[in-house]
This record gives C-alpha cells, structure tokens and sequence, in this order.
C-alpha cells in the first residue's frame, strides 16, 4: 500500500480570490471524473503557488517562474497524466514571462490558471506586472497570448463571477484532456489585503460571450476585439480565443522521439568522455 498525501487547509487571507480559483478546479476536476491518480498539479512561488498543497493529486512545488517548463516536461514524459500548472501574475508575467511565451508556441497539452491580483500579495504588496498605474502600461496576458500563433486556448474569468468560472475551467480541462494542446487561463482574483480590486474589476469586467458576433476562433477579429475593450478601460472575460494546432506532446509520438531523446544524461553514455575531461584538470 502507498501512502497518500492528505490536503492540507488553504492558508490565504479570508476574502482572497484564490478561494473560488480552488473550488473551481475542484469542481471541474469532479465533473470530469479525472481520478486524482491521473493528475499533475504543479505550482509556483506566491500565495497562488500553496493551491497544489490543497488538492488531492499528484502535486509539485516548483522554482520560482520555472513552473510551465517543468509542467511542459510532465506532459511529455507521460501523455496520459492531466497535467495542470498553477501560479500568480508576478511568477508567470515577470520572472517566469519568457517560459509563458514559449509554452504558448509550443502548444503541449498543459492547463495554466494564472491567478491575476495585480501585487505581490506573498511579500507585502508590491507592484506586479500587471499592476494599473500612471508609470508602466500593465501586461495583458490575453493580448499576449493572442499575438502567439503556437496558442490555441486564451479564457480570462473573475472570482466574483463563479458560475462562468467554473465553466471556463471546465473548457480548458476538456482541452487540454482531449490533447489539443495549452489551455491559458488568467483569472482575476483579487487580494483583498493588498489590493483590493473587486469594486473596480466587476464594474469594468465585458463578458464577450454577451456579444453575438464575436468569433473566437478568428485570431485576428479576437485581437481586435479585446484591444478595443481595453482603449474603453474595459476587461475582456469570456472564451477569448479557441484553435485547432497539433499539441507538442503529440508531434514527438508521430516523430517517434522519446523525452530522454532530449537530453541523454545517463553517465554511462558519456562515460569516457568525461572521464578525459576531469583527467584533463589533473596536474
């Protein structure tokens, strides 16, 4: 018999949107019927990065920033897991941005929540990327992700909006489930202590499912679209962009690759090699 890791209580501060973020992968992990047995859940630094210490699946603590690799990695090493990356808007748009951009182009069948506060919420209440204010435009991680051809699933949802949530989550389990690649989805979650954005974000949330003409799966119409909300102050929320593009997991199996084909670092391999370097240095 193996021992099984038992959830531990989410410790962030009452009111934290991170609260809905859990009951919604939660919820759709249910829905779905994923045994926990056949999930992944990989987090990063900050409050956000504690949500695979509070669900019952295979959970990994990685390095600040570094999450999408090491979930990209989990992906290829074993297509059958439901591989899910968690983390905040300072892990993913700041140290961790350039592992965004690439886990966008390459498409590998990952979920990534990005839980979108707008402050360093861990190490008291710095401004992060996405931060409004009147020195630096913030990121927009739906813009962002729109300008990435690779990308095939781009969703914003808020906390305060449960219901479509919840749906969304869904929609990206199913996608990533269904091996049709990178599922994004930024939701807003306030952090009450720090920054406290409910009133301003229900105020300036858009859901485009409202809009009857709006195609996301019209890359170009869908840029448009969200750009034209932002030049209104408005936040685009909804399925933002959907596409078909082979998931990266899925081109290595047709390739015939294998992951230790990426890096071969059995020292028997190099044996000698490195045995005549380390010689090399002796006097």
């Amino acid at each position: 018999m193996t021992e099984t890791y038992t959830p531990s209580q989410p410790t962030w501060c009452a009111g934290c949107g991170h609260y809905g973020v859990q009951g919604a992968l939660t919820g759709a992990l249910s829905k779905l019927d994923v045994p926990a047995y056949e999930t992944m859940l990989l987090a990063g630094i900050g409050c956000s990065g504690s949500v695979q210490n509070n669900i019952e699946a295979y959970g990994y603590h990685a390095m600040h920033g570094r999450v999408l690799p090491t979930a990209v990695g989990a992906a290829v090493a074993n297509p059958d897991l439901t591989v899910i990356a968690a983390g905040g808007d300072g892990d993913g748009y700041a140290i961790g941005a350039g592992h965004l951009v690439h886990a966008l182009k390459r498409n590998a069948s990952v979920l990534y929540i990005l839980m979108n506060n707008g402050t360093y919420g861990l190490t008291k209440g710095q401004d992060s990327p996405t931060a409004e204010g009147p020195l630096e435009a913030p990121i927009d991680g739906i813009l962002l992700g729109l300008a990435i051809s690779g990308s095939t699933f781009l969703a914003r949802a808020s906390t305060r909006f449960a219901t479509q949530l919840d749906d969304l989550m869904v929609q990206a389990l199913e996608h990533v489930r269904a091996k049709r690649g990178f599922a994004f989805l930024e939701v807003l979650s306030p952090c009450v202590t720090y920054n406290d954005t409910y009133p301003d974000w229900d105020a300036r949330l858009f859901n485009l499912e409202d809009v009857p003409e709006f195609d996301c799966t019209d890359r170009a119409s869908a840029f448009a679209a969200v750009q034209r909300l932002k030049d209104r102050n408005r936040i685009p929320a909804g399925l933002c962009f959907q596409a078909e593009w082979p998931a990266f997991e899925e081109r290595w199996i047709e390739q015939g690759l294998k992951p230790a084909d990426l890096a071969r670092h059995d020292p028997a391999i190099h044996g000698d090699r490195f045995r005549d370097l380390m010689s090399s240095y002796l006097v």
